[in-house]
C-alpha cells in the first residue's frame, strides 16, 4: 500500500546482525514497557496511602493491583490473533494510547471502585504492549545473541522498579496520590511518537479463528481463582471462598479442554509436550510468586510497621532493583555461554538466604538489615529472572515463538495476581491469628511483625522449591535448524521504513 521508498532491512541472524541497526526499534518497545512497569511499582508503594485516602482495607486496595494484573492476562492471548489481523504496530501503538487513556481516568477516580474500575482499562491497554514487544525483539536479535539483547532489554526495564518507588512516593507525599498515574499521560505520548516513528512495519496475516469460548472462559477461570485465594486469607471455608475456587476451577479446566482441541488455540497449551519447556515455565512461575509477593510486603512493612514515609520506603526499595540491574547483564553474557541451569540455582539460593533471614524479622530488626536483604534479592533476581525467561523461549519450537510469547505472558500475569491475593490474604490472616492467641496485655505490634515473619517465610519456602527445580533445566537444542526445517521463517528480515 506504500510507495516505494527505501528501506533499511534489519537481519535477525548471521554476520549481519548489528546491534546498533536494532536501536531505534528496541528503544521505542522499551519506553513502552518502562511505562508498563513503572505504573505497577508506583501503585505498591502507594497502596497504604489509597487505603487511608479512601477510607478502606487493604483487601479492597489490593483489588487496584489484582483487577490490573488480571486485564492485563485477559488481553494478552488475543496479541497473536490481534498482530495477524492487524499488524503489529498497529495494536502496539492502538494498546499504548488505551493504556494511556486508563492512566488520566485512575487519576480522576472519586471511589476506591472506579479505581479498580479504571485501573482494569489500564490493563486491557497494556496487556499487550509486552507480549509484542517480546516477540519483535526476540526475532531481531538472532539465537546466539539473545541473551546479551535480553539482558540489555533489562537494563532499563529494572530502572522503572529502582525509580517507580521515589517517584510515588514523592509524588503521594509533596503532591497527590492522583499524579502517580497522571505522570504516564506524558510517558504514553513518547512511547506513542517513538513507536509510530521507529516501529518496523509488519505485514498483515490471515487470521486464525477467533477462539471466542477460550476467550470467555480465561479470565473467567483466572479472575474467580484469584478471587478465591483472596477470599481464602480470611476464610477457607467460607461461601466466598468455596464459589470463587469452585467456579474458577471449573472454569479453568474447560479452558484447557477447549484448547486441547482448537487448531487455532487462544493460548498454544500443546508447547507443554515439551518437558523442558514445562520445567523451566513452572520454575519461573514458583519465582514469580516468591519475588512479586515478597517485594509487594516489602513496603507495607515499611510503611505500616516502621513508619516510613512513601517517598522513604522508595529510596530503600531502590538499591533492589539496581542490584536486579547490576545481575541482568552479567547473566545475560552468562546466559549465552553457561546456560541458564546455574545461574538460576545461584540465583535463588541467594533470594532464599535473604527471605529466610526476613522471615526472623522482629520489632528491634534493624533497617539495615532489611536493606541487605532486598539487596541480595535483587541481585538473585537478576541472575535468574532473564535467563529463565530467555530459557523458555529458547525451549518451544521457533516456530511457535509469537504463540508462546503470549501464553508466558499471561501466565505471569495470572502468577503476580495470585501472589498479591493469596499473601495479602494471608499476612491478613496470620496477623489475625496471631493476635487472637497472643491474649489481651500482648503488645499488638509483635502480632503484626510475626505475621509478616510468616509470610516471608511462606516466599521463602516457594523459592526454596525453585532452588531444587532449578537443577532440573538443561540445556535447549538449538532452535533455529528446528523451525527452518518445519518451514518457520517469521520475518528473517525485518523492514523499517522511514
Amino acid at each position: 500500500m506504500s510507495a516505494p521508498t527505501q528501506t533499511k532491512t534489519i537481519a535477525v541472524g548471521g554476520d549481519g546482525f548489528s546491534l546498533k541497526a536494532i536501536l531505534p526499534p528496541l528503544m521505542a518497545i522499551v519506553v513502552a514497557m518502562i511505562m508498563v512497569i513503572l505504573d505497577s511499582t508506583v501503585v505498591n508503594n502507594a497502596i497504604p496511602k489509597l487505603v487511608e485516602y479512601f477510607d478502606t482495607d487493604l483487601k479492597t486496595i489490593q483489588w487496584t493491583v489484582t483487577g490490573y494484573t488480571l486485564a492485563l492476562s485477559a488481553v494478552i492471548p488475543l496479541a497473536g490473533w490481534m498482530t495477524d489481523k492487524f499488524g503489529s504496530k498497529q495494536i502496539f501503538m492502538i494498546t499504548i494510547a488505551l493504556f494511556t487513556i486508563g492512566s488520566v481516568l485512575c487519576g480522576i477516580a472519586q471511589t476506591p471502585e472506579q479505581l479498580i474500575i479504571y485501573r482494569i482499562i489500564q490493563g486491557l491497554g497494556g496487556g499487550m504492549v509486552a507480549p509484542i514487544g517480546m516477540t519483535m525483539v526476540f526475532k531481531l536479535a538472532p539465537p546466539e545473541r539473545r541473551g546479551s539483547i535480553m539482558g540489555v532489554l533489562g537494563i532499563p526495564m529494572l530502572m522503572a522498579p529502582a525509580f517507580g518507588p521515589v517517584l510515588s512516593g514523592w509524588l503521594v507525599d509533596s503532591v497527590s496520590w492522583h499524579w502517580i498515574f497522571i505522570i504516564n499521560l506524558p510517558i504514553g505520548i513518547i512511547a506513542f511518537i517513538l513507536g509510530y516513528k521507529y516501529l518496523p512495519k509488519s505485514d498483515r496475516h490471515a487470521a486464525p479463528h477467533l477462539d471466542l469460548i477460550g476467550m470467555c472462559l480465561a479470565p473467567i477461570a483466572f479472575s474467580m481463582l484469584a478471587y478465591g485465594v483472596s477470599e481464602g486469607g480470611t476464610s477457607w471455608s467460607s461461601a466466598s471462598t468455596i464459589t470463587g475456587l469452585t467456579v474458577g476451577g471449573i472454569a479453568l479446566i474447560l479452558f484447557i479442554f477447549v484448547e486441547l482441541a482448537q487448531k487455532q488455540p487462544l493460548l498454544e497449551l500443546k508447547v507443554f509436550k515439551s518437558s523442558d519447556f514445562t520445567r523451566s515455565i513452572i520454575l519461573t512461575w514458583i519465582v514469580q510468586l516468591a519475588m512479586f509477593g515478597a517485594m509487594l510486603i516489602v513496603p507495607l512493612y515499611l510503611q505500616g510497621v516502621m513508619h516510613y514515609t512513601a517517598l522513604d520506603t522508595g529510596w530503600i526499595l531502590m538499591p533492589y532493583a539496581i542490584c536486579a540491574g547490576i545481575g541482568m547483564p552479567i547473566s545475560g553474557r552468562l546466559f549465552d555461554k553457561i546456560g541458564a541451569r546455574p545461574l538460576a540455582f545461584a540465583g535463588l539460593t541467594v533470594v532464599s538466604i535473604s527471605l529466610f533471614i526476613l522471615s526472623g524479622i522482629s520489632i528491634d530488626t534493624s533497617l539495615w538489615v532489611i536493606i541487605l536483604c532486598i539487596c541480595i534479592m535483587g541481585l538473585g533476581m537478576g541472575f535468574s529472572m532473564m535467563p529463565l525467561n530467555t530459557h523458555v523461549l529458547n525451549s518451544a519450537p521457533r516456530r511457535l515463538v509469537s504463540r508462546v510469547t503470549p501464553l508466558t505472558t499471561a501466565a505471569q500475569q495470572v502468577v503476580v495476581s495470585f501472589a498479591v491475593a493469596g499473601l495479602t490474604g494471608y499476612l491478613t490472616s496470620q496477623i489475625t491469628s496471631h493476635a487472637a492467641s497472643a491474649g489481651a496485655d500482648a503488645n499488638p505490634l509483635r502480632a503484626v511483625v510475626a505475621g509478616y515473619g510468616d509470610t516471608f517465610f511462606l516466599s521463602a519456602c516457594l523459592a526454596t522449591a525453585g532452588v531444587a527445580l532449578s537443577l532440573l533445566l538443561r540445556k535447549p537444542k538449538q532452535q533455529e535448524e528446528a523451525g527452518i526445517a518445519d518451514g518457520d521463517n517469521p520475518d528473517s528480515a525485518m523492514m523499517m521504513g522511514h
